[in-house]
């Protein structure tokens, strides 16, 4: 029985790969922050009593910023498969905390890497990279031949990571890939992230609880894939004969008023747009009330205009391409958040 041992394994990615795992037969180790709550929701479906003879999921208290622990835990677990997900994954907030960002998003991927180096345990590496190291583009549509030129701490930190795999593979002969993921979504993305705010905003709007949704850059233009379907992806390179990074995206690229106008539509709404900048207004026409407003306080220091990714090499070499297509994404997501808030509604009427 194969071990992988995950990172973040409570987000929306970790615990979409943690199902593809259990499924494959794999026991599956996760590494969790100890705070007073337990923030497991994503998971808590997948997990059985440890004590049980039959249990495959276990998870251990840890932090990127702790190499010590992160050191012993490998060397534990002695895992044949290390995803590492973890990170301060919020753009907008890494302008607020950029020197958190950079500890544990920079270096917590270089405390790993050298866990594995200095213990000698014989197991693959995955990297989450991601396209906000593109930031203001240099070429259209990106590959894993385009310049870096990231637009926030996030972006920052995260060619760091890039870059140290790497090395680490080039230096010590790891196993380590890079996967350069395109923004990736589902019903379990976390509610401040564009696409749930808007997808969860607008249920709310429908069902009454909420008068309208305050949103940043309405023109910003991104490739929007589900999650579910990238999760494979970061399988499959760990499958490979050699290490190699690699882009997982759709080709396309939308915009966030098209995602806002497909929510709409789903949800029965008639918007109309009115007005120009942050005046600019999203108007119901069926009520005439304004669901959508622009709030400055969400325009970033420095915005990524456009991403578009090129999937040519993951296609070719691992056979993988994205299933969902964008309105398809959108539907599943309204509709899982119009089903959760209903019931959420329906709980607090009784």
């Amino acid at each position: 029985m194969k071990k992988a041992l995950i990172t973040g394994i409570t987000g929306q990615d970790g615990s979409y790969l943690t199902e593809l795992l259990l499924e494959k037969g794999y026991e599956v180790h996760g590494i969790v922050r100890r705070s007073s709550t337990f923030n497991t929701s994503r998971i808590d479906h997948l997990f059985q009593d440890f004590h049980e003879d039959n249990a495959r999921l276990f998870l251990h208290f840890g932090d990127m910023s702790d190499a010590s622990n992160i050191s012993r835990l490998i060397e534990k677990i002695q895992p044949d498969e290390i995803y590492h997900l973890a990170a301060q994954s919020h753009v907008r907030v890494s302008f607020d905390m950029p020197e958190y960002t950079g500890d544990v998003t920079a270096m917590g991927t270089l405390r790993i890497l050298d866990a594995i180096r200095e213990s000698g345990v014989k197991t693959k590496f995955y990297q989450a990279s991601s396209s906000e190291m593109f930031g203001l583009v240099q070429h259209v549509p990106q590959t894993e031949e385009t310049p870096f030129y990231p637009r926030s701490p996030y972006g920052v930190a995260k060619v760091y990571g890039y870059w140290i795999t790497k090395n680490y593979r080039e230096s010590y002969d790891l196993f380590a890939c890079n996967g350069i993921l395109f923004n990736h979504e589902s019903p379990r993305r976390g509610e401040t992230f564009v696409t749930r705010k808007v997808t969860r905003g607008l249920a709310r709007i429908k069902l009454g609880l909420d008068e309208a949704l305050y949103m940043g850059n309405l023109d910003a233009k991104r490739d929007w894939g589900y999650a579910k379907d990238y999760v494979e992806g970061m399988w499959r390179m760990l499958q490979q004969e050699k290490p190699d990074d690699y882009v997982l995206a759709t080709n396309e690229t939308h915009t966030v008023r098209e995602f806002i106008e497909i929510a709409s539509d789903r949800l029965g709404f008639k918007l109309e747009w009115r007005g120009e900048g942050v005046k600019e207004e999203g108007v119901d026409t069926n009520t005439g009330n304004v669901i959508i407003k622009i709030d400055p306080r969400y325009f970033r220091p420095a915005e990524v205009d456009l991403l578009i990714g090129d999937p040519a090499k993951a296609k070719k070499i691992m056979g993988w391409e994205p299933k969902v297509k964008f309105k398809e994404l959108v539907e599943i997501m309204v509709d899982a958040d119009l089903e959760s808030e209903s019931s959420r509604k329906g709980e607090s009427n009784a």
